[in-house]
């Protein structure tokens, strides 16, 4: 527990006013509730408290790289955590129960991702919160969902990945699905999250209740599965297995159906991306590499046509892209108006200027002083844009804050350190 009072900056953005509860762990709930934040919610993150040679806290604060290493927080936490006010809670003990259920009761949204029934288990679940808070609007994330067969199951963001079928279209056709390095199940999970979340106080608000005090407005559950994130971004392909029988396979680099859209290796080494699918951005593509045979072919006027001699397309493109570097590629690419561009490492972002321009690294210090950059909140908005205003604080830096806030005074909050609770 961090006994020294935080006082916060003010909110900013178009969600101030709104508090959200977070009741979750490492990656899908606490993105979803760092996406609210960004944008000036008031969140509250609720981890366990260090006990018993147990350090306490959300395992993200131990994951990848560490700062200072050894026995740091995560760099990851900095950005994950950000404008979120952290307080340590034994959901166990019956007065941290007491604790979560006032803070549900005062909330807009609690966001939640542990496994089905967990909370139910604590005294936490639907029932409960929504008798303190008829109009809350909670979201629960999981890996299946909170029905089915498997809703019980432990599910990360890669066996969403697996099971929404994502991970069968990645690769190369000859080789086992390949996975992104990044948590994409769960991330695409949160995007789901935050969204639901609006659409429920879009709705609370239309019956009724606002996020400016006002009581009133029906509250539901968003009830949000990572399999099923996943598989909503799978376009077509539902449709083309129920219609003509049609599984969509792992195509490398290439895009079937739309044509051309590769990945070409230039005469320095690096890779290229072209799109030309568009027809009269074919036309531009073919002129710009010296076919104008091609630019001027009726056979490849559309995309059907297209489709049909994809390989030798690819040809002529890879001919000349190979004799070419990439700067020169691109320079040409620019000049016909084709989409085109590198494939970027990290270090390749931060050396960017359209990143720079659009001041999407924003540099900040961490608790020691250390310079540290964060990707700057996404989407911007013209008149009410979000912001960072601190980064992932220390375990329990707020619980003094937050508890004084729920009207309980410096003997109960350290009492209540005592017992364990906090």
């Amino acid at each position: 527990m961090v006994d020294a009072a935080t006082s916060t900056p003010a909110a900013q953005g178009p969600l101030k006013g709104l508090r959200v509860l977070e009741l979750g762990s490492l990656i899908a709930g606490p993105f979803a509730a760092r996406l609210l934040a960004e944008f000036g919610a008031d969140v509250v993150k609720v981890e366990p408290p260090a006990r018993d040679g147990d350090p306490g806290g959300d395992p993200l604060r131990t994951w990848r790289k560490l700062h200072p290493e050894p026995g740091g927080t995560s760099l990851w936490w900095a950005a994950q955590a950000r404008n979120k006010r952290c307080i340590t809670v034994n959901l166990k003990h019956p007065k941290g129960r007491d604790i979560v259920l006032r803070l549900a009761a005062q909330a807009d949204v609690v966001v939640e991702n542990m496994r089905p029934g967990v909370l139910e288990k604590l005294g936490l679940g639907w029932d409960d919160l929504r008798a303190v808070n008829p109009s809350l609007v909670m979201v629960r994330i999981s890996g299946f969902g909170q029905t089915g067969p498997l809703r019980g199951q432990p599910g990360f963001g890669a066996i969403a990945e697996a099971m929404g079928g994502m991970r069968y279209l990645i690769g190369d056709p000859d080789r086992p699905p390949m996975r992104a390095n990044l948590s994409i199940g769960d991330s695409l999970a949160a995007l789901h999250a935050t969204m639901g979340a609006l659409m429920a106080l879009r709705h609370r608000d239309a019956t009724g209740g606002r996020w400016d005090g006002k009581q009133g407005g029906e509250g539901q559950v968003v009830d949000v599965a990572l399999t099923e994130a996943v598989f909503n971004l799978l376009e077509s392909t539902l449709m083309e297995y129920d219609r003509y029988g049609i599984v969509r396979e792992r195509t490398g680099t290439r895009l079937p159906g739309i044509v051309p859209s590769n990945t070409y290796r230039s005469a320095d080494g690096e890779f290229v991306l072209v799109s030309g699918n568009g027809d009269a951005i074919f036309k531009r593509l073919m002129r710009a590499i010296g076919r104008d045979d091609m630019a001027e072919n009726p056979q490849l006027a559309d995309n059907p046509g297209r489709m049909r001699q994809a390989d030798a397309i690819d040809a002529a493109i890879q001919d000349w892209v190979a004799q070419r570097s990439a700067d020169t590629v691109l320079q040409i690419m620019r000049q016909a108006e084709v989409p085109a561009g590198r494939i970027y490492s990290i270090a390749d972002i931060v050396a960017d200027a359209q990143f720079q321009a659009r001041g999407m690294l924003e540099q900040h210090a961490l608790a020691d002083g250390t310079p540290i950059k964060l990707p700057a909140v996404v989407p911007r908005f013209s008149a009410t844009p979000g912001g960072t205003r601190w980064l992932g604080p220390e375990l329990g830096a707020h619980n003094r804050e937050v508890l004084h806030e729920l009207g309980l005074d410096a003997e109960q909050i350290a009492m209540l350190g005592k017992d364990g609770v906090i």
